[in-house]
């Protein structure tokens, strides 16, 4: 019978993706003047506030305050009437030093043996679907968010718009887990104040579906654009009014949107956040390497579709080992239990290996902290 799925995404205004791309922010600037530094910091943003706080081992100083302002600036946070905006928020750091306790558990004087600096387990994903082997709901979900934020930016076709938005995308699903029709777009934006409710919220709703949805289908394959009929239930802004919005609205934290970070709800997820951790927090670095082996496998035709897990102990370098679950996709006559053995025998696993594989220390993380950390080029 048939089924439906649902994946949601939210924007770089959203309160939890403004910390996260602050958090960011601030590794990347670390690993750019030390690439050696060890980082965990968590961002909080609410009403005209920013509070920064963490555990910082580096041989580098920054002005954090001016870097999350400037990530606030950036995403269009640059009014005073949104009630938080770059120039004239509160900036609280309160980031103090590593632990020496976690630290003497990942440093070795032999690199190759560093520990993992977290117990838990990663997950990595990958589907045919989309060419960029994400999950399609979160791959249209992301694409509807990052082509509104286009047109705010362009302030030309849409001038209301503001920074904060959110989009859900459900998609029928046959029995042999096709996909055959967009069955439900949910689209939130935030907006300027209009004087008339019932007219703002009908020209939003013919903005979204006659302006920005056509964009977003110019990007598709054939295949996926004839998924877009007629028939699409559309619920935009369907609370009515959102003129308040961002982190006035709601406050935001790192870390709380670990799912649209992902694979929004399909695979699995091993309960970690990515934003604000150096590639030393296996959380971040081996849930990468196992969606790079994932999607590196069913790009080779092993599966149409596979879920990679690995697991660490904190402090130990060698992996506890390898889940492989190709969902019974599998195409090279080997068990999934066979096909977890060849990997383990190809891949190098322990941190130190990953970050050099992936390039991990490099300041490539800001641009991770929106629309998906996974299904980029030149991340993943």
């Amino acid at each position: 019978m048939p089924y439906l799925f649902t994946s949601e995404s939210v924007s770089e205004g959203h309160p939890d993706k403004i910390a996260d791309q602050i958090s960011d922010a601030l590794i990347d600037h670390f690993l750019a003047f030390d690439p050696k530094s060890k980082v965990a910091c968590e961002t909080l943003v609410t009403t005209g506030q920013v509070v920064l706080a963490g555990e910082v081992k580096s041989d580098t100083y920054l002005d954090v305050q001016q870097i999350a302002r400037n990530v606030i600036n950036r995403i269009g946070y640059t009014k005073g009437e949104y009630m938080f905006d770059g120039n004239s928020c509160g900036v609280l750091s309160a980031i103090h030093e590593q632990s020496p306790d976690i630290n003497q558990g990942v440093d070795r004087d032999n690199p190759e043996e560093q520990g993992a600096g977290d117990q838990g387990m990663m997950f990595g994903y990958a589907t045919r679907e989309t060419d960029n082997y994400m999950p399609l709901a979160l791959d249209l979900s992301h694409k509807i968010l990052k082509e509104l934020a286009a047109m705010r930016r362009e302030n030309d076709a849409i001038q209301y718009l503001r920074p904060d938005s959110k989009a859900q995308v459900t998609i029928e699903y046959s029995d042999d887990n096709v996909p055959q029709r967009i069955d439900t777009i949910v689209i939130s934006t935030q907006h300027d104040d209009f004087a008339d409710e019932p007219t703002m919220l009908a020209k939003i709703k013919k903005d979204m579906i006659e302006l920005l949805i056509p964009r977003v289908v110019a990007q598709l394959k054939p295949e996926n654009q004839k998924l877009f009929t007629d028939k699409i239930t559309y619920h935009i802004n369907p609370t009515g009014k959102f003129v308040i919005g961002g982190p006035h609205g709601d406050t935001g934290l790192t870390g709380r949107k670990i799912i649209v970070d992902t694979y929004g709800g399909k695979g699995a997820h091993g309960g970690g956040a990515f934003s604000g951790k150096d590639p030393s927090k296996v959380d971040r670095s081996a849930a990468y390497a196992t969606r790079h082996i994932a999607k590196n496998a069913v790009a080779a035709g092993v599966a149409d579709e596979m879920l990679v897990q690995v697991s660490y102990a904190i402090g130990v370098a060698k992996p506890m080992g390898i889940y492989v679950n190709t969902y019974g996709t599998a195409k090279v006559g080997l068990s999934d239990g066979e096909i977890a053995q060849k990997i383990s025998e190809i891949f190098d696993m322990r941190p130190y290996a990953i970050e050099n594989r992936l390039n991990l220390r490099n300041p490539i993380y800001e641009e991770t902290a929106a629309y998906g950390h996974m299904g980029v080029s030149r991340k993943s």
